[in-house]
């Protein structure tokens, strides 16, 4: 009997001081914003106050083959694009209508043909390293934000017509709201 007291005991012990060695501050709250992606939305550009989606979306970084998780060949009218935090621009591939036709060949991918139109934009902003909490850490908000599109003398069939900043000096700290408007 004494030796189940004893552990039991020892097991509290334990217990209790599990729970005051951590503090309210060592755990970072969901809720707690961290470094935001932009927002772009997208809008008709012969309608400019109607938003419309982008169909067979495919969104890809430039000098990356990896496609942008949630963007192979989707339809949207909310774009959700992370951004560098080790440099100060970083540049999307953004291909609608994205088709691969294989050649009625789907074993050799050396023939194969991308369909679809392919634009590419470049975000360019300002980082601040900005201090949240011991929990969270940093988390980087990016100033005066721009995005260019790639040259018309580059890409002739753009189906991008234009990218307007929400603001000016746009600021990406927050994810709840669109940065950028889209027209196609």
């Amino acid at each position: 009997m004494i030796k189940r007291i004893s552990v039991f005991i020892i097991v509290l012990l334990f217990v209790l001081i599990g729970n005051y060695s951590c503090e309210r501050d060592d755990l970072c709250p969901e809720a707690t914003q961290t470094t935001a992606s932009v927002v772009i939305e997208t809008f008709d550009a012969l309608l400019p106050d109607q938003n419309k989606n982008v169909f067979g979306l495919r969104i890809q970084g430039v000098d990356n083959d990896n496609v942008l998780e949630g963007y192979n060949i989707v339809s949207s009218g909310r774009l959700v694009l992370p951004l560098r935090t080790d440099a100060d621009e970083t540049s999307y591939r953004l291909h609608q209508d994205y088709e691969v036709d294989d050649n009625d060949t789907p074993e050799d991918p050396s023939d194969d043909i991308t369909l679809g139109n392919e634009d590419i934009i470049t975000i360019t902003y300002i980082r601040e390293d900005v201090y949240v909490s011991r929990a969270c850490g940093y988390k980087t908000v990016f100033n005066n934000v721009r995005i260019i599109r790639e040259d018309a003398m580059v890409d002739p069939d753009r189906w991008i017509n234009r990218i307007q900043a929400e603001n000016d000096n746009q600021i990406v700290e927050n994810e709840a709201e669109a940065h950028f408007k889209l027209f196609h």
